[in-house]
């Protein structure tokens, strides 16, 4: 093609950052800067010392934020390229440094490791693939030392597969920040942007809002930090940080953003990431329709309803993952691929990711057809857009082929926080399977061998206390204060059925020697604690008509006048700490038997 973007095509540039080059850069630039980086990448290909193609001028830009955002664009789009700045003008030149590395590895990890580098995501990792070369692993070692000593250091990882064979593979991360590095260190933070906002979405999945922001500011999805992952089929509001976005660019794109069903609100500057688990909790506003009692009608509604919200408020419920964490697949569940990938089974997990469901909307007619013949390329044509993580998937199928390799670049080819969801969804489900049957062998009281937290920071996983039979005796606990653990490396499990009951289940899945750790696709799970049993709080209610509602009315109804509805409904606002689910609240509400 004549504009270049063939060359794109072979280059495997990140979606969004060349969207945003398209906005940024005139067309002639842009086809200059694609002519560019095809012509490098050829010279290196040809193995050309040094590469002697100069540089090329990307135009004059007076804002530094545009600069910025431009200098990103182009180092995440084009690996191969380095860009620098004259005065206000902008230029590339061919990146000397990622030829000498893709010599010592592949040009496709040369190119994730230099994307890797330049977000500087705090706390991130980057671990090339499995070496069995010793004196290679060396010379990786001592480039990236020799070239980046300063800003990243390495160490070498020796891992046993399941299939036995011992792999070693180097992971890079970023060198902590000392106080004493003076200046360096200031200019450092400075070159650290981070905006805070609330996102508000509707109908939209978390992660498919994060895919969609990334693409318009052109940024990676890591560069986007968050809490927890809010209900797709709800308006749900949720604190967030991007790194590498001013505020007045983030309130640049709102009205771009509405058509997705994405609104941002209280836009403002922040010093750092938020993390999984940060929040204390969230509030939940509910509406109810068509209420009634379980023999089908409204009789005793009020009293009814007043004592099943007493139930919970007194006796809590059982803090199960709701059904958010397992995906709304009928065919496809995300905790059987979760499974797939612990255990390695790498072609097994990509047929499981694309199952189609039993109907024939665009997404599944290109999921039935890759199903069924393999064709990565002319499934990714009959893909709609807003499925991102398939379209990558299929992206990277199409060109590393239906193989182990092939599979593997599947799988990194989408955000981790999208690979690990999988994994996260199966051991859900064992804490589950664990919660219910420990509340089945012992009930409600607490025995020797339960798991309770040593101290009221959960966030310390590690100190756990296993009750004894003396302090069961004297009855030291309570119920809600047991805890289980959420499979890991680095939990520990009760010392009675209850861990008996762990080892049996892990050992039917063939999970019986698993690390939790999957070193090929970049995934760590060392598990967490859980208490069984969960309260809201501010819980309040509201039985309200219909045609009321729809008035915008807020006074409460005599039961005489809730009974002569046809249609009664039931408002809820309550809250809930952090990963507890409403869904589950309110299924305990709702089985009420009144």
């Amino acid at each position: 093609m004549d504009d270049g973007s063939e060359g794109l095509s072979s280059l495997d540039c990140e979606v969004g950052f060349y969207n945003l080059l398209n906005l940024m850069l005139s067309k002639d630039v842009q086809k200059a800067l694609n002519n560019f980086a095809n012509s490098v990448k050829s010279a290196f290909e040809s193995q050309v010392k040094g590469c002697d193609l100069c540089e090329l001028s990307l135009g004059l830009f007076p804002n530094k934020d545009d600069r910025a955002v431009i200098h990103s664009a182009v180092r995440q789009t084009f690996p191969i390229l380095v860009t620098f700045t004259k005065n206000t003008e902008l230029l590339v030149k061919p990146n000397l440094d990622y030829q000498e590395l893709s010599q010592l590895t592949s040009e496709e990890e040369a190119g994730k490791f230099f994307t890797f580098l330049d977000a500087k995501v705090q706390n991130s990792t980057f671990t090339f693939h499995p070496d069995v070369s010793k004196e290679h692993r060396t010379s990786v070692h001592h480039f990236i030392s020799r070239k980046f000593g300063k800003l990243a250091e390495t160490k070498s990882f020796s891992e046993k597969g399941i299939d036995g064979v011992q792999r070693v593979s180097i992971t890079v991360r970023f060198r902590e920040k000392k106080s004493s590095s003076g200046k360096r260190q200031r200019t450092e933070e400075q070159s650290e942007i981070f905006t805070a906002f609330t996102l508000e979405k509707e109908n939209l999945e978390t992660l498919e809002a994060i895919s969609y922001l990334s693409s318009v500011l052109g940024v990676l999805p890591s560069d986007f930090s968050y809490a927890g992952i809010k209900d797709k089929k709800a308006i749900t509001y949720q604190s967030m940080v991007v790194k590498k976005v001013t505020p007045d660019r983030m309130q640049k794109i709102e009205s771009t953003l509405e058509k997705r069903g994405i609104k941002i609100h209280n836009v403002r500057p922040a010093k750092c990431h938020i993390h999984l688990g940060q929040l204390s909790g969230n509030h939940f506003k509910l509406i109810l329709r068509n209420v009634k009692n379980h023999c089908g009608d409204t009789t005793n509604l009020p009293q009814g309803i007043e004592d099943a919200v007493h139930n919970v408020k007194v006796r809590g419920f059982l803090n199960y993952y709701g059904p958010q964490r397992f995906g709304k697949g009928l065919n496809m569940q995300s905790q059987e691929v979760g499974l797939a990938l612990l255990k390695e089974e790498m072609a097994l997990s990509v047929k499981l990711f694309f199952t189609p469901e039993d109907c024939d909307d665009p997404v599944n007619k290109a999921k039935r057809y890759f199903f069924e013949s393999g064709d990565a390329k002319g499934a990714l044509a009959l893909m709609p857009d807003f499925k991102v993580r398939e379209r990558m998937m299929l992206r990277a199928l199409n060109r590393y082929g239906m193989s182990d390799e092939g599979y593997v670049r599947g799988w990194l080819s989408i955000p981790h926080s999208m690979r690990i969801f999988y994994i996260h969804a199966y051991c859900s489900k064992i804490w589950n399977e664990a919660a219910s049957y420990r509340i089945a062998t012992y009930g409600l009281r607490v025995v020797e061998g339960d798991l309770v937290f040593c101290s009221d920071n959960e966030n310390q996983k590690s100190s756990v206390h296993i009750v004894t039979a003396t302090e069961e005796a004297d009855d030291i606990y309570l119920i809600n204060q047991v805890v289980l653990p959420m499979p890991g490396h680095s939990v520990k499990y009760p010392s009675n059925q209850v861990g008996d009951w762990y080892k049996e289940a892990l050992a039917k899945a063939g999970l019986q020697f698993c690390k939790f750790r999957v070193g090929s696709l970049q995934l760590n799970i060392p598990g967490c604690y859980r208490h069984i049993l969960k309260y809201p709080r501010n819980l309040s209610y509201e039985l309200l008509e219909e045609d009321d509602f729809q008035n915008q009315g807020t006074g409460k109804w005599t039961n005489a006048e809730v009974l002569q509805s046809a249609n009664p409904l039931l408002k809820l606002s309550f809250e809930l700490d952090s990963s507890c689910y409403a869904t589950v609240c309110l299924r305990e509400m709702m089985k009420y038997y009144f």
